[in-house]
């Protein structure tokens, strides 16, 4: 893609809300404006939302300094249940961190042209999430200013070692897979909004492009970049859910010993990913009126994968507990107890049923299979599987090791408060991201485009041909 010629500015000269004025433009003006647009204007109510969430992850660091001068103490978090909320919204997270791998990197290995328009987005819940997770490792840590520790005296036959490797390795390849197919519309950016933003941006825009020029040389160079950087991060991505899954499934715990922890992590992590990549894709279409790009193909794609991601975790469910449950014995009686009928049964069936099966039957039926149902169903998977990671690492802690009465947790404000800090501190990084970068792949979009009318034009030249 050549360097934008800045002196057509055909795409600033229309109000975004005339739709007939828009209609009038081309394809790729139209794509210009409606991609444009979010960089050079925030409204009130986009500071306000965006005030909100920075208070409250202000108000999550006054929790987490309470807790750093007091200890884990002012956490519900004792010697016998000695992970919580914390844990749960670290694997939550890591999960959700899976989407941006799955729809850019292995639909982009698939060669699934539709993905397109989705990958830019995906890839930046992939960042956000990984941050937002990582950062509840942290938080757990009662001297997290020993965090070094792990890496310069850490033991390297614990699985929480190979975690924390995993998770820095794939947090890097993250961050080099958002910005490397970037660096095409940086330049775009850089170009088409000199002198409509703040200078400091557009140095920023002229830093990341790297001289991007959009020759032939430099476009295959990105192309051989991008081929890599997706071969090594797929199963960069698999490992850290794996692991993940092993800090559990090697210790001694009832509820932890299974085989399939690894491949249930990770079909969770795709579920999950995915149900929070249409919520947000919902989210931003409506915002930023992107129906022409994003469109209902593209919720309906998403919606079968989350199906094949639900139906595994189905089966996954089936073949932990009915094998288990015709031959436990006196420790793996208590968890099924727990789970299916005492303290944790409200969790399990919500999940169960509330988390699995509904958004499959909202999937499977066409009357809900529309944008706002699939929203639905996505918000059921998300809530469905927080609690499914709540009660694995909860649940799991209670089953007694020794003959004394099973312990109880509840998370207290400070868990709530750090808690709800991480989510709006994820929020805040997609929003601020939709405002200074590029949500749509543009020059991908604009090559694809071009490639579609090419053909067009050939098959309607055969036609004529032919008459």
């Amino acid at each position: 893609m050549e360097s934008v010629d800045t002196t057509d500015a055909t795409w600033a000269d229309v109000d975004l809300r005339d739709e007939q004025a828009l209609s009038s433009l081309s394809w790729e003006d139209r794509l210009d404006a409606r991609c444009l647009a979010p960089a050079h204007a925030g409204g009130k109510r986009y500071r306000a939302f965006v005030v909100l969430l920075v208070a409250l992850v202000a108000w999550g660091f006054v929790a987490f300094a309470y807790q750093l001068r007091d200890g884990l103490y002012v956490t519900g978090m004792r010697d016998r249940i000695s992970w919580g909320l914390y844990i749960a919204a670290l694997i939550f997270f890591m999960g959700i961190s899976m989407a941006g791998t799955f729809i850019s990197a292995i639909l982009r290995a698939a060669s699934a042209a539709w993905r397109t328009p989705i990958t830019r987005l995906a890839e930046a819940v992939t960042v956000a999430a990984l941050v937002s997770g990582a950062l509840f490792i942290i938080v757990d840590m009662g001297r997290p200013d020993r965090l070094y520790n792990f890496y310069f005296y850490g033991n390297w036959q614990s699985p929480m070692m190979w975690d924390m490797i995993a998770i820095t390795i794939y947090l890097t390849a993250s961050v080099t897979f958002l910005l490397v197919p970037m660096v095409p519309d940086l330049a775009y950016f850089r170009d088409r909004l000199d002198g409509r933003v703040a200078r400091w941006r557009i140095l920023v825009y002229d830093t990341l492009a790297l001289g991007w020029e959009g020759n032939e040389r430099q476009h295959r160079e990105l192309g051989k970049a991008i081929g890599v950087l997706m071969i090594v991060i797929i199963p960069v991505a698999a490992s850290v859910h794996t692991m993940l899954a092993w800090i559990f499934a090697t210790t001694s715990r009832v509820s932890w010993d299974s085989t399939i922890f690894g491949l249930f992590f990770v079909a969770g992590a795709m579920y999950s990913g995915i149900a929070t990549i249409i919520i947000l894709l919902a989210v931003i279409r409506r915002i930023y009126h992107l129906e022409e790009y994003i469109t209902d193909r593209h919720f309906k794609n998403l919606a079968y994968l989350m199906a094949a991601g639900a139906v595994v975790m189905l089966y996954g469910n089936a073949s932990e507990y009915i094998p288990k449950g015709f031959k436990m014995n006196e420790e793996e009686a208590f968890a099924f107890r727990q789970l299916f009928v005492d303290d944790f049964a409200p969790f399990f069936w919500f999940y169960f049923i509330g988390g699995l099966i509904v958004p499959l039957l909202i999937i499977a039926f066409k009357p809900t299979r529309v944008v706002s149902g699939l929203v639905v169903a996505s918000l059921l998977a998300n809530v469905g599987m927080f609690i499914e990671r709540y009660f694995i690492v909860v649940a799991g802690l209670r089953v007694p090791l020794l003959e004394y009465e099973p312990s109880s947790y509840s998370p207290t404000w400070v868990e709530w408060s750090v808690f709800v800090s991480g989510c709006a501190g994820f929020v805040l990084l997609l929003t601020l991201f939709t405002r200074f970068f590029p949500i749509l792949a543009v020059w991908e979009m604009k090559e694809e485009h071009a490639e579609e009318e090419k053909q067009r034009s050939l098959v309607a030249a055969g036609a004529g041909g032919g008459a």
